[in-house]
Order: structure tokens, then C-alpha cells, then sequence
């Protein structure tokens, strides 16, 4: 085989192996456009790769009778999150937190956290800078 057709085979496999770990990070099922204020109480916190959950219980306001609904809340994976703050410990099971969302674009519960506030008033983890202001004041 020449050496012209082994780079080129080379270079192939970079744009495949490329292609599908790009694929894998797509947030398109989230509508980043819009974002969504929970407050719940956590029922999982997974801190695992590539992503960490928060399982999150959320009442309906309108109807304190009716069950709470789970919603699944993405997150960076664990050194990500570690870079920005957060600690395995950050929240723990039966915590009371407000988080806001980019929710899933096809309506079910679950969503992309932007950022969360503990039952204290105080971030948790490091706040994006354009939602600083929201973040202090409770959500939005």
C-alpha cells in the first residue's frame, strides 16, 4: 500500500472517530432558547461519566395533591462540573434546590441544568455570567 493511500485512510478514520464524538455531544434536544425555573426535591444525584444526572421531584404548584413528577436533569460530566465547583456531595437525596433549565424540546420532564440554588439562597457551583443577576435574586 502506498504511503499517499495510507494518510489518506489515516485521515478518513480522524474524521469518522471525529464525527461520532461530536454526535455524541449535541445538545439539539434541548431548547436552549428557553429556560425553565423547578423547584423539587432531589431524589438521585449520579455523578458519573460522561454525565451527571439530578433526578429532581417536582410538585405541581396548581395541585399540591397530585404526585410530584421526575424530572431527569443533564449535566456536564463529573470533571466539568469539579472545574465549576460542584463536588459529589454538592446535593444529596431529599435536598430541597431550584435549578433552571433548557428544557427538551419534546415536552417530557427532563432538561439541560443552566444552573441551580440551594435551599440556602446560594449557588450551587459557579453561575454562567449572564445569569448571575437571576441566580442572586432566586431564579428566574
Amino acid at each position: 500500500m502506498s504511503r499517499g493511500m495510507n494518510y489518506a485512510l489515516v485521515a478518513i478514520a480522524a474524521m469518522l472517530t471525529t464525527s461520532s464524538a461530536l454526535a455524541h455531544h449535541s445538545h439539539a434536544m434541548f431548547d436552549s432558547q428557553k429556560q425553565v425555573t423547578l423547584v423539587g426535591t432531589v431524589k438521585e444525584f449520579q455523578w458519573n461519566n460522561p454525565h451527571c444526572w439530578i433526578q429532581l421531584l417536582v410538585s405541581d404548584p396548581k395541585d399540591p395533591k397530585a404526585a410530584p413528577v421526575e424530572w431527569g436533569l443533564e449535566m456536564g460530566a463529573p470533571l466539568e462540573l469539579f472545574r465549576h465547583g460542584w463536588r459529589p456531595e454538592s446535593v444529596k437525596q431529599g435536598d430541597k434546590i431550584t435549578v433552571v433549565i433548557n428544557p427538551l424540546r419534546d415536552g417530557r420532564p427532563g432538561g439541560q441544568i443552566v444552573y441551580a440554588i440551594g435551599s440556602d439562597g446560594k449557588p450551587i457551583g459557579r453561575v454562567p455570567e449572564n445569569d448571575q443577576k437571576d441566580a442572586t435574586t432566586g431564579g428566574r
